[in-house]
């Protein structure tokens, strides 16, 4: 297990973190993503803690909270020592019937920390992340609740999740004028059949030193191996009850009719080279999986140890890369003559 810097942070986060969206579903949505109760949810956390992760991300509305109640009381069960475990959780989605409980604004934010931190039986939050775009609230004032977290010792960092890149910047923006905490981390879909981020947001992150938080690295299930072009699913697959996040099928089917015989080559599942694609990009600082069960974990976990020859990383970029798109492909055009000049000067 390698463990990464978490954006230009000197905080270090294993390459995959144990996502717990599966734990706690007792109906609707939640129960169709998964239903993982206490014994269950511990076994798979003390698994994880065994293989090396040291990062775990939750979020108050799963489960309608029942994930964040899991995870802390299995942490304490588990006697995890506080210092060695980075936890992450996120806010902004509906928590109650009132108006005023969803959203980013100040309000729903410092009712979401004391919500989670009570839940999670923790006396603060290594991350703390934004879980999407508030159009109600305005950026400055997301920004400078989420710096009074810091500021109380409540939130170490903070992060965001399903933004795009110009509402990142233009936080970044405000919490640099201002001297405020800024977004450390970017929580964002990212998978070999779904590039999409690479347009934008990718070029912003690098160059604003955010790190990476890779959800839903399969699809949702999709390139789990399960699935192929004529090929159908089990009645209870997760693709099938639950059919997210949208993804262009036949593009999947390409990208897996290529990464089938890697996987046969190495004697791994479909799934290990999916994420272990994942792994080998830069900007990536950490892969978020979730699981049902310890062998689909252990799975998983697995694709650490997979290295993928210059060659297969070839095959799969040309199968899967996006098509040219304005501005891009300007972009590439007319910044020919410059990269030149500056490939030229490191070599001298």
């Amino acid at each position: 297990m390698r463990y990464n810097p978490l954006g230009r942070t000197g905080l270090f986060v294993s390459e995959l973190c144990l996502g717990t969206m599966t734990f706690g579903g007792s109906s609707g949505i939640w129960a169709k993503i998964g239903s993982l109760q206490q014994a269950d949810a511990e076994r798979l956390i003390g698994a994880s803690l065994d293989a090396g992760i040291n990062f775990i991300d939750t979020a108050d509305v799963y489960a309608d909270g029942a994930s964040e109640l899991i995870t802390g009381q299995a942490l304490r069960n588990l006697k995890v020592a506080r210092e060695d475990l980075v936890v992450a959780t996120k806010v902004f989605s509906e928590t109650g019937p009132g108006v005023n409980a969803r959203g980013a604004s100040r309000k729903h934010i410092l009712d979401g920390i004391r919500a989670s931190l009570k839940r999670l039986q923790l006396d603060y939050i290594d991350l703390y992340q934004i879980h999407g775009f508030d159009p109600a609230a305005p950026i400055e004032e997301t920004v400078r609740a989420l710096d009074q977290l810091v500021r109380d010792g409540d939130v170490r960092y903070v992060g965001v999740s399903n933004w795009a890149a110009w509402q990142i910047v233009k936080a970044l923006g405000i919490a640099e004028r201002l001297g405020l905490a800024r977004f450390e981390s970017l929580q964002a879909y990212y998978t070999v059949a779904g590039r999409d981020l690479e347009r934008e947001l990718i070029p912003m992150l690098r160059s604003e030193g955010v790190g990476l938080m890779v959800w839903s690295p399969l699809a949702g299930g999709l390139l789990s191996g399960k699935y192929g072009r004529g090929q159908q699913a089990e009645g209870d697959s997760r693709r099938v009850i639950f059919d997210f996040p949208p993804v262009d099928k036949e593009r999947a089917w390409d990208c897996i009719d290529v990464m089938r015989p890697i996987a046969q080559t190495h004697g791994v599942s479909v799934a290990q080279v999916a994420l272990a694609w994942l792994l080998h990009q830069q900007q990536v600082s950490t892969v978020i999986i979730g699981a049902k069960g310890p062998e689909q974990l252990a799975d998983n976990i697995a694709a650490t140890q997979l290295k993928l020859s210059a060659e297969e990383l070839r095959q799969i970029d040309r199968i899967s890369r996006l098509p040219a798109e304005y501005p891009g492909w300007m972009l590439e055009r007319q910044g020919e003559y410059r990269r030149k000049q500056i490939a030229a000067s490191s070599r001298d």
